[in-house]
């Protein structure tokens, strides 16, 4: 009989066969419990985009203000930055958007 250590002992790979009957959902549950999923996501993501869009559009607002002033040169780079950055986040909320119409067409 081969002892463990050996590495040139045989490896015993007897596969493993779960109980049929035990943990499996019918199709329809399964696909059921895939749309649920999906129905959660996409509320998730309406929360998301209405909790983002909310202060983001007052900071946007707030620079996009800040820019009609006169500003020393660093002041209006940094208005700049804000409002820069504050669009690229406004843009993709708007992607969020349209993943939630693409996958409910």
């Amino acid at each position: 009989m081969p002892e463990a250590d050996d590495p040139t002992a045989p490896i015993n790979k007897s596969p493993v066969h779960p109980d049929p009957s035990e943990g499996l959902i019918d199709d329809s549950g399964e696909a059921h419990d895939c749309e649920q999923r999906l129905d959660d996501v996409f509320d998730l993501i309406t929360r998301v985009r209405h909790e983002i869009n909310n202060p983001l559009t007052g900071v946007l607002g707030q620079a996009q203000l800040l820019l009609r002033e006169e500003l020393s040169e660093s002041a209006r780079r940094r208005a700049t930055t804000i409002e820069e950055q504050a669009i690229r986040i406004r843009d993709i909320v708007a992607q969020l958007r349209q993943v939630q119409k693409g996958s409910k067409a």
